[in-house]
């Protein structure tokens, strides 16, 4: 099995427990937009999307406009995200901690705007560990096109062998394997082990990397 160099990570339902959080800013979004009720399932299935890309795919009935949905969106999440109302899930750091010791390049790629994605990573301590972020408005394609992945690439030099994609539903799984990369799901966010079914690796805790690592880099 070649070594892995590089993680491309999810950043909601992988690194952070964000779900609350958008899922009230969805509902609160759906009320003031007017558009028809969604049960939190619902909303959760589709966190992964870029914002202008949820509307229609949540309502496939409603000519909402995209950017109207985010903007809204957007004004009410910063009413919503209150200290405290986001945390890193369990062993997120100290295994990023190892595995950035070992020479493994860290970054994240997310379906949040670039903005709001620094400022979590700063805000969370991640600012030393984390090699490069790229957020939605970064790429025009996002999840589960490749072009995430490819960019990150290429900014690195480096190869689709090389790589591990890291997250917590189908989009982050189909985003790796579109480039050509190795995937690993994770259980405990959004997505369901039968989502992740596609997946190289499938785990339970964020601290269950190193055991995938260990197969890559025996001196992890």
């Amino acid at each position: 099995m070649s070594p892995v160099r590089m993680v491309i990570l999810d950043f909601d339902g992988t690194l952070a427990d964000t779900a609350a959080v958008i899922i009230r800013t969805m509902q609160a979004t759906i009320l003031e937009l007017g558009l028809p009720s969604r049960t939190d399932e619902q909303c959760a299935a589709m966190i992964g999307l870029r914002l202008i890309e949820i509307a229609p795919v949540l309502f496939p009935e409603c000519s909402i406009d995209g950017d109207l949905y985010a903007r809204t969106y957007r004004r009410l999440f910063h009413e919503f995200d209150t200290d405290g109302a986001v945390v890193l899930y369990p062993n997120v750091v100290e295994t990023l901690k190892t595995l950035k010791s070992k020479g493994v390049i860290l970054t994240i790629a997310s379906s949040r705007s670039h903005a709001s994605l620094a400022e979590y990573v700063e805000k969370l301590g991640l600012s030393s560990l984390i090699s490069y972020i790229l957020g939605a408005d970064d790429v025009e394609k996002g999840k589960p096109d490749p072009e995430p992945v490819n960019r990150t690439l290429e900014r690195f030099g480096s190869s689709p062998e090389d790589v591990i994609v890291v997250g917590d539903t189908s989009f982050d799984i189909m985003m790796g394997k579109n480039a050509g990369t190795r995937t690993c799901g994770v259980t405990y966010g959004n997505g369901s082990r039968e989502s992740l079914s596609d997946a190289d690796w499938v785990i339970d805790d964020f601290g269950k990397l190193l055991d995938i690592f260990k197969k890559c880099l025996p001196h992890v």
